[in-house]
């Protein structure tokens, strides 16, 4: 089944918005996060051209700041 054929939620459906910015939160507290831990990385920031940022930066006690946002057009 390719990808234009896929089921939306009713969350996708009805606030295109909101879920977009919801996935981007799930990706960089989950995926990019993992990514910068597991590569013991000291700095990353991330863009998605759509608006959405993000930055993480470890500190001096080696916990990792994180810092995301979301831009939408109205």
């Amino acid at each position: 089944m390719s990808d234009n054929n896929t089921a939306k939620t009713m969350e996708e459906e009805y606030s295109p918005d909101t879920s977009n910015a919801k996935k981007w939160s799930d990706f960089v507290e989950t995926t990019a996060l993992d990514f910068f831990a597991a590569n013991k990385l000291e700095k990353i920031s991330l863009e998605d051209g759509q608006g959405n940022k993000a930055k993480m930066i470890r500190t001096k006690d080696n916990d990792i700041k994180l810092e995301y946002s979301t831009t939408k057009l109205l």
